[in-house]
């Protein structure tokens, strides 16, 4: 009885042994990281409307295209004059990784003010590209910002700002 119990013992010692010594493996794996260009922007012309002229009893819209071209519209009271001014449409440049699409986020809207107590809305950001841009070969890309001003029947007379800018922003895809 004792050999018996003897050769048990051994027996559960060599299982035990052997199955701890098969119940762990290891493997490696390396570790490696892309670094890519950050994306950025930076404004290069400023979002002008130019001369608006402004009916005494109807309220309008003046719309600059990301092509820096304008139109009329809302409900007939405003005018573009023969002597534009300075229009333009906003203009950034976009830089980063070549080759990469990233998205672009337009404002809803802004008030521009003269100082004063006026106000008017801007809104309906439109770009160019729309909603996604490509970088060159070279790492960049043009983003030209257009949107719709709305203008107040009798809107008082004046230079028009905005002091907190137009914020255009750009994410990698």
């Amino acid at each position: 009885m004792k050999n018996i119990l003897k050769t048990l013992a051994i027996a559960t010692v060599a299982i035990v042994t052997a199955n701890s010594s098969f119940a762990q493996a290891t493997a490696t794996a390396s570790a490696s990281a892309n670094i890519i260009t950050p994306i950025t922007i930076s404004k290069t012309v400023d979002m002008n409307f130019g001369n608006v002229a402004v009916s005494a009893t109807l309220s309008g819209t003046a719309v600059l295209a990301p092509a820096g071209t304008r139109t009329t519209g809302g409900g007939g009271g405003v005018t573009l004059p023969a002597t534009n001014g300075t229009v333009s449409a906003a203009s950034f440049t976009v830089s980063g990784q070549a080759s990469y699409t990233y998205a672009i986020t337009l404002p809803t809207s802004c008030t521009i003010t003269d100082g004063a107590s006026h106000s008017m809305t801007v809104n309906s950001f439109t770009s160019s590209p729309s909603s996604t841009g490509t970088l060159s070969s070279g790492g960049t890309q043009t983003l030209n910002v257009g949107a719709t001003l709305n203008v107040a029947a009798a809107q008082a007379s004046g230079s028009y700002t905005n002091a907190t800018g137009v914020p255009v922003t750009v994410n990698y895809n």
